[in-house]
């Protein structure tokens, strides 16, 4: 298989480079390599690798796009939303770039079809963003014997490393258990600057081309840390110190019956109320609103308290004990940890939370 005259014009910088040339553009031509997830990060990681000429790429996302993407899910627009993150990401990239072959999964990975699919691929990248899904690639990666290039995100600092690779350590090297429930807030609850998957992810890219290559050190063993307010990169060791065995995972079939649906995010208060019985108490109900002034939509027919979460420290004494109070925010995370804070560090035992959110 060699290149067509398309492919010579398409590729000439890379045919300049003397790591890349028409050997390593070969290479590139031939490589195998699966996205989880077309989101944040997804995108900058398929555009790049479309652009360079990996010539199979599989996408597996089930979501559909939302307007609150748009501000970094750099691979759609307004006229997407509503569609299929996987289908969209799909024809975008067959109009980026017709010379590659792209398959799209609209489906969600799960440790039922993970095997099957790994299979078909050289290389694995993890552009998800939750942790049930990111113990589970790399279990699958582990079994399928796949490198996995890791990235991840959380407000202004993004995290890349890549694992399983030549029997290197693993992302349970890294975290060997999740972490305890309601301590991670997620992005739609936290936030992320728009700019971060973006950087993220092409860096993502960059190794996943650099191990088709051959060239470079790859990330292999260490832990690339960005911190987007200083501009700044950190580099940590990571050593292997775990196998699979240790999370009594032996097999396939002990694979696909192990339980990857914890979750971390911030839990809600399974005593609190939803949205609906929020909306039928009375006007004298008074309310804790958390969320930031501009977030709709707005709290009506109630007696509203508005102290965004940041600000819980310094304003705490205008919210009174003696009385009950309902607090709200978009999605019932950020409320729940208003609660959890309060309660703890300043005694509050009058607070309720809106599971859910206002949505």
């Amino acid at each position: 298989m060699g290149l067509n005259q398309k492919e010579y014009q398409r590729y000439s910088r890379h045919l300049l480079l003397d790591k890349v040339g028409e050997e390593g553009q070969l290479k590139l031509k031939s490589a195998n390599v699966l996205v989880i997830g077309a989101g944040g990060l997804g995108c900058p990681v398929l555009m790049y690798l479309a652009a360079a000429g990996v010539g199979h790429i599989g996408i597996i996302d089930f979501d559909a796009i939302d307007v609150s993407n748009l501000q970094r899910q750099v691979l759609f627009d307004t006229n997407d939303v509503g569609k299929s993150k996987a289908f969209t990401a799909k024809q975008k990239l067959e109009s980026q770039n017709p010379l590659i072959k792209i398959t799209a999964f609209n489906y969600a990975l799960t440790n039922q079809n993970a095997i099957r699919l790994f299979s078909d691929y050289d290389i694995i990248v993890d552009g998800t963003d939750n942790f049930s899904t990111r113990y589970l690639v790399n279990d699958a990666c582990i079994l399928t014997n796949k490198p996995l290039i890791y990235g991840a995100i959380h407000k202004f600092e993004g995290q890349v490393s890549v694992f399983n690779y030549n029997n290197g350590p693993t992302y349970r090297c890294l975290f060997p258990t999740p972490p305890e429930s309601g301590s991670v807030p997620s992005c739609s609850e936290v936030g992320v600057i728009g700019v971060l998957p973006g950087i993220i992810g092409t860096q993502q890219a960059n190794e996943t081309i650099k191990m088709i290559l051959g060239i470079g050190n790859v990330m292999s063993g260490k832990l690339l840390i960005y911190d987007a307010l200083q501009s700044s990169f950190l580099q940590i060791d990571i050593k292997k110190s775990t196998d699979l065995a240790d999370f009594g995972i032996e097999s396939i079939a002990d694979f696909e019956a192990f339980d990857y649906s914890f979750t971390c995010d911030t839990e809600v208060n399974q005593n609190g109320i939803t949205k609906q019985e929020f909306l039928k108490l009375s006007p004298e109900t008074l309310v804790l609103d958390v969320r930031e002034d501009w977030e709709t939509p707005k709290v009506e027919n109630k007696k509203v308290i508005h102290i965004p979460l940041d600000e819980l420290d310094d304003r705490f004494n205008e919210i009174p004990k003696d009385k009950t109070i309902y607090v709200v925010c978009q999605k019932g995370g950020r409320s729940q940890s208003a609660i959890d804070y309060l309660t703890k560090e300043f005694n509050y035992s009058n607070l309720i939370n809106v599971n859910g959110g206002l949505l």
